[in-house]
């Protein structure tokens, strides 16, 4: 990667924040990775400025904060009435947002269009938003100035799975069954026909691609693996009660309550513990759940926990139990492997993707009472076999050495850089590709 420090990346990832959650984060890490071997300059948006200067990063230097809360803030406030107060309706946030994002992109133009011009930036590179349905007004004004435009990894548009219709109602997303209402809105044919590469976090994301774009793809799980905040292996010797662990937010499709009557049988014969960590409108009808169950001995509902105490609470576990049937990418699922916590998963969606039959347990989808059956015999497997755990132990920290830390990315970044510059062949990576 010799040739990586000539190259100058102007990011475009409206949320980066290195400390938040969820997509602010991936924003920041991808960003701050990119930034140790690339000559970066960010554009966020104004409420990151904070916490990027305290980070160490100096406006003006290193980012350009841009103000867009004067638009954003009373959208928001429409997306929260839309969602009813709570943090169900993903699908009606991120609608909302691709409204206003456009906003964004004008404003970073008006900022850069000179050093643009004058040819001060090899290549611009959108992270976030992730969402496929967001928009882009740079991606037409770039192509024509001939200045490569990068997007992605986008990732989204994961089918609700049929046998799960009424956890999509009680997660308030109506507005699914008129998703493709984006492929309407100004910038959503320029991206995809304007754009140099186009990154997808995940299969669904790129088989929703216009065949059109076909040329320009590359398949890239979005998520890393920050190998100073994962920096430990666990070191449990996998005995008895097999300590189980969830992290996320606690909403109806993340199916922790599934994971808790799935593993009763083993809480009561000793086998087995569960603790979950994360916050949200489920989290009193799990405690309630424990409670009916009389399983307070064994299954412990912790709250929140902040993202800096994650890797502590990982290494206290054997196995990551996460039954979400609708996740688009699992970062938790890679932090998991990260410490050497084997994962079990829906075979549905993202996680799927990061989980092979040699790293982890994958769970068939179906029906609710089914899918419960299904994770219940996964489990009790484990439970007879648990020196198994050792090997996929093993696998886990080798996938993540091999194929994501952010260092990885970097390096399956560069070549779909280079290949934006016609400078080298175009990469394939495939889920194959990460076996």
């Amino acid at each position: 990667m010799n040739n990586i420090k000539k190259l100058r990346i102007l990011v475009i990832a409206e949320a980066a924040n290195p400390e938040w959650t969820s997509v602010p984060l991936l924003g920041w890490s991808f960003t701050n990775a990119l930034s140790q071997h690339f000559d970066v300059h960010l554009a966020t948006q104004q409420r990151n400025k904070s916490a990027i200067e305290r980070f160490g990063w100096n406006e003006g230097a290193e980012f350009t904060s841009i103000d867009t809360e004067a638009i954003n803030k009373p959208f928001y406030q429409l997306g929260k009435l839309l969602r009813g107060g709570t943090s169900l309706g993903w699908t009606i946030a991120t609608a909302v947002a691709s409204f206003t994002y456009p906003y964004f992109e004008y404003l970073c133009w008006k900022k850069f269009k000179g050093e643009l011009l004058k040819g001060n930036y090899d290549i611009v590179h959108r992270i976030t938003p992730v969402s496929p349905t967001a928009p882009s007004y740079l991606a037409k004004k770039l192509k024509k100035i001939g200045v490569p435009f990068v997007v992605g990894p986008l990732n989204g548009g994961v089918a609700w799975p049929d046998e799960f219709d009424e956890l999509r109602k009680k997660e308030k997303e109506w507005l699914t069954k008129v998703r493709n209402f984006y492929k309407f809105l100004p910038g959503y044919t320029a991206l995809r026909r304007d754009a140099s590469a186009i990154i997808c976090g995940s299969i669904a994301t790129q088989n929703e691609m216009p065949s059109s774009a076909a040329g320009k793809l590359f398949y890239l799980p979005e998520n890393g693996i920050d190998t100073e905040r994962f920096s430990k292996v666990s070191s449990s010797g996998f005995n008895y009660p097999i300590k189980a662990v969830f992290i996320g937010r606690l909403v109806p499709y993340k199916g922790a309550d599934m994971a808790i009557q799935a593993m009763k049988g083993l809480l009561q014969q000793g086998k087995m513990t569960y603790d979950i960590y994360g916050n949200g409108p489920e989290e009193e009808n799990l405690k309630s759940l424990v409670k009916r169950e009389g399983l307070e001995q064994y299954v412990t509902v912790h709250g929140f926990v902040p993202h800096e105490l994650l890797q502590s609470k990982l290494l206290e576990s054997d196995i990551l139990v996460f039954p979400s049937i609708r996740e688009f990418g699992g970062g938790v699922v890679l932090e998991a492997m990260a410490t050497g916590i084997v994962p079990v998963v829906v075979d549905y969606a993202g996680p799927t993707e990061l989980v092979n039959e040699s790293s982890g347990y994958k769970v068939a989808i179906s029906d609710r009472t089914q899918l419960i059956r299904n994770l219940e015999n996964t489990l009790e497997e484990i439970a007879s076999n648990p020196e198994r755990l050792a090997l996929k132990r093993a696998e886990c920290l080798r996938r993540i050495q091999q194929h994501y830390t952010w260092q990885a990315k970097v390096d399956q970044i560069n070549e779909v850089y280079m290949w934006t510059l016609g400078q080298g062949l175009k990469p394939k990576f495939t889920t194959n590709s990460f076996s």
